[in-house]
């Protein structure tokens, strides 16, 4: 590969865009004999999850709620609710859902959500 051409594939990896999600996640706190947690993996699931404009902005993560809190997560206050949605960018909190209220609400509190606190536009309801 010449100078130029490793020059000009630099120049087009730096100015690749990293997608309006960079840094966002949604962070779902569960914990084993969750009848909610069962519920919405029943109606909405990680894989359908996964398959939605939300869940390609902001990705889904399972962390168990009696399990150490991992390094690169910073939420502002205890979780204690399971399920429990947690909105975050870069690690850090931006909103929560506690508990799990069906499917039509729950897409629709997402919506608020990432409307509320993330460029994110359009949406699966």
């Amino acid at each position: 590969m010449t100078k130029w051409t490793r020059l000009l594939v630099a120049a087009s990896v730096a100015v690749l865009p990293l997608g309006p999600a960079a840094g966002a996640e949604l962070v779902m706190v569960e914990q084993r004999g969750c009848l909610y947690c069962k519920m919405w993996n029943d109606h909405v699931g990680p894989e359908e999850y996964a398959r939605t404009p939300e869940g390609a902005y902001a990705p889904l993560r399972l962390i168990d709620l009696h399990a150490p809190y991992p390094d690169d997560l910073s939420f502002a206050s205890p979780l204690r609710i399971t399920p429990t949605f947690v909105l975050v960018e870069n690690g850090v909190e931006l909103a929560r859902l506690e508990g799990y209220p069906g499917e039509d609400f729950f897409w629709g509190l997402l919506g608020v959500m990432l409307d509320q606190h993330t460029d994110f536009e359009g949406g699966t309801q």
